[in-house]
């Protein structure tokens, strides 16, 4: 057993993380991780990624026997609750592509706006139509600088991506609307 300077022994308050073929940290992935892999997967990443991020969000978790036989015992549920999941995603996506919102903005007589519209003011109007997004979710490839149509890719799930319209038109001002306004 390791010493210190003292010539006390001390055990190390952690076993060492499984390393893989190429140098790095053999994880059991808990939940999907984007750009990773999936519920259930046995993935390499650098010791930094899995003790700064994976670890500490309970993404991930050492991969053991124990933990694969537990996870191959589940496999089946797994896949059903993933089903699940995607069925709704993919219903959400169908009711987003039917749904088209509209948003005010402030224009020049050209149409170019004065400012823009991004991904904060889509999700306020679609909580305003009953859907909970988050703004990541949203994209746009830039901006939106003009009135116009817009037809926005909204990604659900790494699976499922819906489109939505967005309508950018004009804020009618109060003397606008009045009678006497000519």
């Amino acid at each position: 057993m390791p010493k210190t300077k003292t010539g006390r022994k001390y055990k190390r308050p952690f076993k060492r993380l499984p390393r893989g073929e190429n140098g790095g940290v053999q994880l059991l992935l808990i939940h999907n991780v984007e750009h990773l892999g999936k519920q259930g997967d046995i993935v390499e990443v650098k010791s930094g990624f899995a003790l700064n991020y994976l670890l500490p969000q309970g993404l991930a978790t050492m991969a053991t026997d124990h933990h694969k036989r537990m996870v191959d015992k589940h496999r089946e549920k797994l896949r059903a609750i993933e089903l699940e999941k995607l069925k709704s995603y993919r219903d959400t996506a169908d009711e987003l592509g039917k749904q088209s919102i509209t948003i005010e903005a402030n224009a020049n007589d050209e149409g170019h706006l004065y400012g823009s519209v991004g991904a904060h003011e889509i999700v306020d109007a679609l909580k305003g139509a009953g859907f909970t997004l988050a703004q990541d979710q949203i994209r746009l490839e830039g901006p939106l600088k003009e009135l116009g149509l817009y037809t926005v890719k909204i990604h659900l799930h790494s699976e499922v991506d819906a489109s939505l319209k967005v309508w950018v038109v004009p804020t009618v001002t109060a003397d606008e609307n009045s009678p006497t306004a000519g």
